[in-house]
């Protein structure tokens, strides 16, 4: 069985079956693995897509906060953006932890959705330095992220409670930092 070049299992293998998928991802065999359930095998599917979602959000959160942070002249703003920050990292620490247990590897915020932060935070803050930008532009992430993030949540509907009250979580922690930010807008 050859396994992927970071020593992991491609990804239509589990730690718990050394199956091979048939070609097309269909047959008798595709819905035998983990333990012959064709429930559970979508469940983990749906668990480990919904983690990687999370896993990207956290870690996008972290890379626009950290852009902006040293921008802010206000001392409680940028108290509230760090403590955010902080939060997101631990949150995300938790969520690498869990896809570790299930043999996945994290995932990245795609490079179009960085390098598009990056050119809009840029953009704006060379247009205007002030908080009311900072807190504008967080803002607008946090509402995307917790758009995205309730859409991952009702497409995996199998995903297992852990994985959900994750990211239950994840966007409470975005509801949080939009709600705190209304101020400084």
């Amino acid at each position: 069985m050859a396994v992927g070049s970071q020593g992991r299992l491609p990804p239509y293998h589990t730690k718990h079956s050394l199956k091979k998928r048939p070609p097309g991802g269909k047959g008798r065999y595709f819905g035998c693995l983990r333990g012959g359930q064709k429930g559970a095998d979508m469940e983990y599917s749906d668990t480990v897509k919904l983690l990687r979602e999370c896993d990207a959000g956290t870690k996008m959160a972290v890379l626009s906060i950290d852009e902006v942070l040293e921008k802010v002249g206000d001392s409680q703003m940028k108290e509230l953006l760090q403590e955010s920050r902080n939060h997101h990292e631990k949150l995300g620490d938790e969520i690498h932890s869990m896809l570790n247990s299930h043999g996945t590897a994290q995932k990245e915020p795609t490079a179009i959705a960085r390098g598009m932060s990056w050119m809009k935070v840029n953009m704006k803050m060379g247009m205007d330095n002030s908080d009311a930008m900072v807190a504008d532009l967080i803002t607008d992430g946090c509402n995307m992220g917790v758009k995205s993030l309730n859409k991952y949540l009702n497409q995996y509907k199998v995903a297992d409670d852990k994985s959900k009250k994750m990211c239950t979580e994840l966007i409470s922690i975005e509801e949080k930092l939009c709600k705190d930010l209304k101020q400084y807008l």
